[in-house]
């Protein structure tokens, strides 16, 4: 197994419950190790769609547009009641004019 396929491997077998040897664990804190420094690098470059910077601004964007469409919907199942109601009186005034 090559250094790339262990520490996925490792992180496999722990996560699963099972013993690591001291040695094994040592493996697995460098490996994520590695993949820390590999995240915050990502994560720090002003042009990468990870930077912080530009998902907090994502994450506003769709929190906004999410609370627009709710309103919508809020605003639709409104209407829907007002025609449900109309509706329920034009079939009690049709079955009364089809009595009389």
């Amino acid at each position: 197994m090559t250094d790339i396929e262990l520490g996925p491997h490792l992180h496999d077998r722990a996560t699963r419950g099972e013993q690591l040897t001291s040695e094994e664990q040592q493996q697995l804190d460098a490996w994520y190790a590695e993949q820390d420094v590999a995240e915050m690098s990502l994560l720090q470059e002003p042009d990468s769609p990870t930077n912080l910077a530009t998902i907090h601004l994502q994450i506003e964007t769709v929190l906004s547009q999410l609370a627009a469409v709710a309103e919508h919907i809020q605003q639709l199942t409104s209407e829907n009641q007002q025609l449900r109601t109309e509706i329920s009186v034009l079939q009690q005034q049709l079955v009364s004019a089809q009595s009389a």
